[in-house]
This record gives C-alpha cells, sequence and structure tokens, in this order.
C-alpha cells in the first residue's frame, strides 16, 4: 500500500488530490501514518511505530488502519 506521489499534504493536515481537485482534512495521527506511507513502511512496521508511540490496543489500530486505509482507497488516494 502506497500514498499516490501526487499528494500534497500541509503541516495543517490538509490533504490534496490534483487529479481530482479534492481536498481533505486529517487529525494528526491520520497524518502522521500517511507519513509513514510516504516512507514507504510496510502497514505492519507502520502499526509497530505506532503502537511504540501511542498506547493502543492491537485490534483497536486495526480497525482504525482499516477504517482509514478504506477512506483512502475510496477517494482514489492510494496506487
Amino acid at each position: 500500500m502506497k500514498l499516490k506521489p501526487t499528494i500534497a499534504i500541509s503541516a495543517a493536515g490538509l490533504l490534496f488530490n490534483p487529479a481530482t481537485g479534492d481536498s481533505f482534512s486529517a487529525n494528526p495521527v491520520a497524518i502522521e501514518i500517511l507519513g509513514l506511507l510516504r516512507e514507504e513502511q510496510t502497514p505492519g512496521a507502520a502499526k509497530a511505530a505506532l503502537m511504540a508511540r501511542y498506547e493502543v490496543e492491537a485490534h483497536q489500530l486495526d480497525k482504525d488502519w482499516d477504517d482509514l486505509v478504506a477512506q483512502m482507497r475510496e477517494h482514489n488516494l492510494l496506487d
């Protein structure tokens, strides 16, 4: 899973897809996840980094991850 290279992400959490003209807002954790994906980390490595940084149960992280990925796919943000 990889974020499209054309997706612009601002420090304030605004995502812009120049192919569609759509823009989205994201919370700080979502921005962190997008940054990990930009670094081309595997989902497993990205989740491990999040588990080490935040107090979150693995099942909750998996659910939230799946929800975010589904939204990104729906809005054509992933390659």
